[in-house]
């Protein structure tokens, strides 16, 4: 008697059977899923008119004008700002207030000027003196010296606590902060004059927090005390800058390096495949065991230095990297972190040992198919320009949107905990109101576009069609970039004499097919998939929103939803991808297709294990060993360690910065090889479960694998053991 977990073969449907006719990717197919793709047309048709209503209604003067905090254009024709084209802040400081995120305006005072600021002034500086005429040109229109006390003035802004020489940048007035020499400099001076006549020197601005303690020099205090910190983040992001306008003709060499080492490793592997691979294997463990050594013998020599022991968190944040690698807690930091990883990668060669053949062997043929079709490496770069129209469409399309209406006005107070923060507000009346008396200092400002039309009132329901219609077109993309890559690599496997029946141009038959027949059935799993990623937008914007909520209940729902959709939308891709390998072979429609790629899997449970594990973790070591060899070259040459060559690299501030740059950027060029490389061995593990439950390898039925596939994954009927479910 069978027991009751024992599933027959035929509970996953039926295995193919044979056709003689069955020559590959089926070239008379029909359109699929034609229903959806109407919707899909009608959704673009829809989406381009979202954005011509979103461009009528939107004002571009709102985009190519600065708005001052009265909701008025700078420098735009036919107003009182006709020759005021730059806007200046009273306090840029506040510009980092999180609110700016929210109302994309920054809170504090804004002001149309006809340019910036060239000297140095305080108000203290300025009040009765001779250099008012000059500093009240950035006060509020219609101040009048004496109608208020400094410290009332101050605390309305109707005048900035202090002025300093500015340049302006994109039409806004920045601080002219730069280094000479190393020495901080304020519009390339160290010396200037205040409004007294008196010389002060840049160093001044930081050690004014030593001043005195009446109530005027107390603001004044707080004011230099936030300069000190933007001095020192506008210094060091002025070296960053500095480093990449010097080395980035470095930087690109390194990422061409990238692309022509992973061009040559994938093809490579046609060849070394199993010797490349087990090398990566060796290396990467004798990489990091090598690590985990010299982070103890770190450790151990720095245990007993004097100043060795203090932890991170005790000094803080440091541009210098060099100080943290002083400290033993750094390198024990280091040591438990390389142990987990090489823990990690021992314990997952340990179980799937005995499988790192089968996946040495489906990257061997992947790199054949694609040295055969080598058009594939460089269809990404469609996809990447596809991406980057529907990217540009949607940024333009909100930002028009966000720009609709009339201006709306918000209550700014200068204490966050006050009652009317944030409510609308009517500048002509606010005056009038008691909210200046309940929270002093408070203003109507200026915060965004809107207004209470029909159209207005649904701009929040434009802007989520927008987001959802914009993930749509990008899984949309995505899908016909694997379909695509599925046909073609299909192409190259039911080839039964390689490669001599491999169709002409395979990419571009693949191409061709996808969209003239299969645009419906990508546009059907690319609308799934946006759902399930338009929820859990909806559900990160939730948990945000009750972060800090005392409702223990309502954030952990929200974490395991979170948590539910999360792998929802993991398993969606995975079954996604391989419906659309099962599209570009057979061209049925989404559903059809999905249910025998899911049963297909379900028949060739194994696949589980020896592809997504062993060849992704392969690949992954892969890309680890392309990027890290990249970066300890950069590394080699941006230290000045290879004599041919240490005079031309030029001098840099932090080398870290170029070097992290091209580590970054080699990985994601590295990552883009590797996953056509990854389709292709998709498609050619799918290919052949169905080679193995169509042919028997007789003259009659023949394989279409490669023999050096078939003499490692089927070995008389070990092969339909591996790929059969127990």
């Amino acid at each position: 008697m069978a027991r009751k977990t024992d599933i027959p073969s035929s509970y996953y449907g039926e295995p193919r059977k044979f056709d003689p006719n069955f020559r590959g990717p089926v070239h008379n197919r029909s359109c699929t899923d034609v229903f959806c793709c109407v919707i899909f047309i009608i959704i673009i048709l829809g989406y381009i008119a979202l954005g011509t209503v979103a461009w009528i209604h939107g004002d571009p003067r709102k985009v190519v004008y600065p708005t001052d905090s009265h909701g008025q254009f700078c420098g735009h024709q036919n107003t009182h700002n006709a020759n005021k084209a730059i806007l200046f802040y009273f306090n840029m400081l506040k510009c980092a207030n999180p609110t700016v995120l929210i109302n994309l305006q920054c809170p504090t005072t804004q002001l149309c000027v006809s340019k910036c600021p060239d000297r140095f002034a305080t108000l203290l500086d300025a009040w009765n003196t001779k250099n008012w005429e000059y500093y009240k040109q950035f006060c509020k229109p219609g101040f009048k010296i004496g109608s208020k006390s400094v410290l009332e003035v101050i605390q309305d802004e109707d005048c900035p606590s202090m002025i300093v020489p500015s340049r302006p940048f994109l039409q806004r007035c920045f601080p002219d902060f730069n280094t000479r020499n190393g020495i901080l400099t304020v519009a390339n001076q160290t010396i200037f004059k205040d409004g007294h006549n008196n010389e002060r020197s840049v160093s001044d601005l930081k050690d004014a927090a030593k001043d005195t303690n009446t109530s005027p020099r107390a603001f004044w205090t707080n004011v230099t005390g936030g300069i000190a910190n933007l001095l020192n983040a506008k210094e060091v992001g002025m070296k960053i800058f500095e480093d990449y306008a010097n080395s980035w003709d470095w930087i690109l060499m390194g990422l061409v390096i990238t692309m022509v080492v992973s061009l040559l490793f994938i093809l490579v592997l046609r060849y070394t495949a199993d010797v490349l691979l087990w090398f990566i294997i060796f290396g990467v463990i004798a990489a990091v065991g090598y690590g985990i050594w010299h982070c103890y013998w770190e450790y151990s020599t720095l245990s007993g230095k004097p100043g060795a022991n203090i932890t991170i968190s005790d000094i803080g944040f440091h541009t210098d990297f060099s100080i943290y690698l002083k400290l033993s807690q750094t390198w024990l930091i280091f040591m438990i972190s390389l142990s987990v990883i090489e823990a990690i990668v021992v314990i997952v060669l340990i179980f799937l040992r005995t499988r790192l053949r089968i996946a040495i062997a489906l990257l061997k043929e992947g790199s054949r198919a694609i040295s055969y079709i080598m058009s594939t490496l460089f269809y990404p770069i469609i996809t990447f320009f596809l991406l980057a129209i529907c990217i540009a469409y949607w940024a333009i399309t909100a930002v028009f949107l966000a720009s609709s209406g009339n201006a709306v006005y918000k209550v700014t107070p200068t204490d966050e905990k006050c009652m009317y923060a944030s409510l609308t507000c009517s500048p002509k009346t606010f005056s009038q109101t008691n909210i200046t008396k309940v929270c002093p200092g408070s203003q109507c400002m200026f915060a965004f576009y809107g207004g209470e039309s029909v159209y207005h009132r649904y701009i929040l329901v434009l802007h989520l069609c927008n987001l959802f219609v914009f993930l749509w077109l990008v899984n949309f993309v995505i899908a016909l970039g694997q379909c695509t890559l599925a046909g073609a690599f299909a192409s190259y496997y039911w080839a039964l004499k390689k490669p001599n029946d491999i169709p002409a141009c395979p990419l571009y038959s693949s191409f061709s097919r996808a969209i003239r027949y299969h645009t419906g059935s990508l546009a059907f799993g690319s609308l799934i998939l946006a759902v399930v990623q338009m929820v859990r937008i909806v559900f990160e914007y939730l948990s945000r929103n009750v972060k800090g909520s005392q409702n223990a209940c309502a954030r952990f729902l929200l974490c395991c939803l979170k948590c539910c959709f999360w792998c929802l939308e993991r398993f969606i891709r995975f079954m996604n991808r391989n419906a659309y390998i099962m599209i570009a072979i057979y061209g049925r429609n989404f559903c059809t297709s999905s249910k025998d790629a899911f049963f297909l899997l379900m028949r060739n449970a194994i696949r589980v294990a020896v592809l997504d594990k062993v060849t992704d973790f392969l690949l992954f070591l892969g890309k680890l060993l392309i990027s890290g060899s990249v970066g300890v070259l950069a590394f080699f040459v941006f230290t000045h360690k290879i004599p041919v060559i240490q005079e031309e690299v030029p001098s840099l501030n932090y080398f870290w910065v170029p070097l992290v740059t091209v580590i970054f950027g080699s990985y994601m060029i590295a990552h883009g090889f590797f996953n056509v490389y990854a389709m292709c061995v998709d498609t050619l593990f799918l290919c052949f479960c169905e080679d193995l439950e169509r042919n028997d390898g007789s003259s009659s039925r023949p394989y279409y694998m490669s023999p050096g596939l078939h003499k490692i994954l089927r070995k008389g009927q070990e092969g339909a053991k591996l790929c059969s479910a127990s």
